[in-house]
């Protein structure tokens, strides 16, 4: 799981990256009426054509998106999830984008999404398999010492 965890949190910056270079791309030269006729002009007042991480609605990136727990099955069904949601944007994107060189890497983006949700269920596989069926969910293994035993 380890490696699961470490390739795709790698890959998921470059897919930031990514992102932020098509947005630079996008707004690199407009011009001031552009930006107000477009509904950029809030983001500009604050961060210009900066590339300040923010969610659609302006939300700011916050690390309290991150769900860990330290409990495998919880933070592999978290991570799922998370791919799941990225999809999904990329999918509500490619529905409003007509241009190709958006279109192009948003398409990869969302494919490579895909490849992480089934990278994901297969460790939660993995893991559900190695598990007492009996204690599915009754205690995390790693941290309670007596897991599986009567009390």
């Amino acid at each position: 799981m380890y490696h699961t965890d470490n390739d795709t949190g790698t890959e998921e910056l470059a897919h930031v990256e990514m992102i932020s270079a098509i947005i630079y791309q996008l707004t690199k030269n407009l011009t001031p009426e552009q930006i107000k006729e477009s509904g950029f002009d809030t983001y500009f007042v604050d961060h210009t054509a900066g590339i300040y991480p923010v969610s659609a609605s302006g939300v700011p990136f916050t690390a309290s998106y991150f769900g860990v727990k330290g409990d495998a099955i919880t933070d592999l069904t978290e991570d799922m999830a998370a791919e799941q949601k990225a999809r999904t944007t990329y999918d509500n994107i490619l529905r409003l984008a007509d241009d190709p060189d958006v279109r192009d890497p948003i398409k990869f983006l969302r494919e490579r999404e895909i490849v992480h949700f089934q990278r994901f269920g297969e460790a939660l596989r993995i893991i559900q398999d190695n598990l007492n069926p009996k204690n599915f969910y009754a205690c995390n293994p790693s941290f309670d010492k007596n897991c599986g035993k009567r009390r």
